[in-house]
């Protein structure tokens, strides 16, 4: 049996892994797997859970029109997979590579699966132009600054041809009529928060507009790059001669998705062991204000309002708001990044920890841990008229907005003492 299972893929169209399934074989069943091991971790009524299912709803409709079908499981993968080769014997299974490490270890596991009975786990690269090993170092070591691996990310793509498949013979596709079940089915409640579609309208401005909240000036992608339901080779492709800004954020992706491999420490631990012995805070009550936008500060709050409301946070607010957590309240980088986790729309391990260690100082060429966002003077630059501000911030002008929680300097120089101190205590347990 010829299995292709669909993942962080959900399309047909440049579908690396589906493309060679249907190159070399025939009757290719195409299946999904709603994993108890993530799903588990998150509330029936999720937003990403519900555009999984529509976007999986939509490639039954496609597949329906060839004459075949998705088949749709709910459960942990292994013990499907299981059930599978107990009923078929033996399984090929096609899929695309997936980077994080858990998803590293159940393939090993499946893959031993498959192989006990004479199958095969054959993954191929697909979520990313360039993947861990493809560019490092002349020493083959990884690179842990974002410009030379930028430079030779862009050495390497200049100097290859695009890979992009467009030629899939879908009548290989299995003759299947599965029923594709509802969400009450699965458990699945829908979400009152919809994913919106992107947009690469703004692409040729991206460097002049992207620093401003008020303007919703970024694509919107990042959910669509998350779940696959976009090419990242036909983004790259449309986007490379347009505007240098914006391929350096898809670099930015790549970069933090080889750093995650590399290291999958960073997952649970700093990136930079010296900061270990920063002594968090760890407040609970500020770290509440911090979750539902009441500190005090607008920009702030005007984020998180937006993130808990919508599921999106603008770039720029993502790093004031970031920086506020664990300059400002010297509230440990891992508890924002797990509420990001939570809420955001394009969350994406590699992407979300990369970026909160960025901000935190904990991570590979991270922003100095002395460089302190003052959240005031952000507004001036980024926000000056407040359009974004009073948009989320409505209560901005009545006697209920609080106060200031922290006072700016003095945030400031605590922050800064409690990391040189960190420093100093790591350096003394290794000396």
């Amino acid at each position: 049996m010829n299995i292709f299972w669909f993942r962080r893929d959900l399309r047909i169209n440049d579908n690396t892994a589906l493309h060679k399934a249907l190159s070399e074989c025939d009757n290719v069943q195409p299946i999904f797997i709603f994993d108890d091991q993530i799903i588990d971790e998150l509330d029936p009524d999720d937003a990403r859970i519900t555009f999984l299912y529509l976007e999986l709803e939509k490639i039954n409709q496609n597949l329906n029109k060839k004459g075949s079908s998705i088949q749709i499981f709910h459960g942990e993968p292994y013990q499907i997979f299981s059930e599978i080769v107990n009923q078929y014997g033996v399984v090929n299974v096609y899929t695309n590579k997936d980077y994080e490490p858990y998803a590293i270890e159940r393939d090993l596991k499946i893959s031993a699966l498959l192989k006990n009975l004479g199958g095969e786990l054959k993954s191929y690269k697909d979520q990313v132009i360039f993947e861990e090993n493809e560019v490092v170092k002349k020493d083959g070591l990884p690179y842990t600054v974002f410009t030379p691996f930028k430079n030779k990310w862009l050495e390497k793509f200049n100097s290859s041809q695009s890979n992009i498949h467009t030629d899939s013979d879908f009548k290989k596709l299995s003759k299947s009529s599965y029923k594709f079940p509802s969400m009450s089915d699965l458990g699945f409640k829908k979400s009152e928060i919809s994913v919106p579609e992107f947009n690469l309208k703004m692409v040729p401005k991206y460097d002049e507009t992207r620093n401003f909240p008020s303007l919703d000036s970024t694509s919107k992608i990042g959910p669509h790059l998350r779940f696959g339901t976009v090419s990242i080779r036909e983004i790259v492709d449309k986007v490379k001669n347009v505007n240098s800004t914006y391929l350096s954020e898809l670099i930015w992706r790549e970069f933090f998705m080889q750093i995650l491999w590399h290291f999958p420490k960073v997952v649970h631990q700093n990136f930079r062991s010296k900061y270990d012995g920063i002594k968090w805070r760890n407040n609970e009550n500020d770290f509440h204000k911090w979750c539902v936008g009441k500190t005090g500060y607008p920009l702030v709050d005007a984020g998180m309002r937006e993130l808990n409301q919508t599921g999106f946070m603008h770039n720029r607010v993502r790093m004031v708001t970031a920086s506020f957590l664990c300059k400002h309240l010297l509230i440990d980088w891992r508890w924002g990044e797990a509420y990001f986790a939570k809420k955001l729309l394009d969350f994406e391990l590699a992407s979300n920890n990369g970026n909160w260690q960025w901000s935190a100082g904990t991570g590979c060429d991270a922003a100095p841990y002395f460089r302190v966002f003052n959240p005031s003077e952000q507004i001036k630059k980024f926000d000056k008229e407040h359009r974004y501000i009073n948009k989320w911030v409505t209560d901005l002008n009545d006697f209920s907005y609080p106060e200031p929680m922290v006072d700016h300097p003095m945030a400031r120089n605590r922050a800064i003492e409690t990391y040189k101190k960190g420093l100093e205590v790591a350096s003394q347990a290794t000396s």
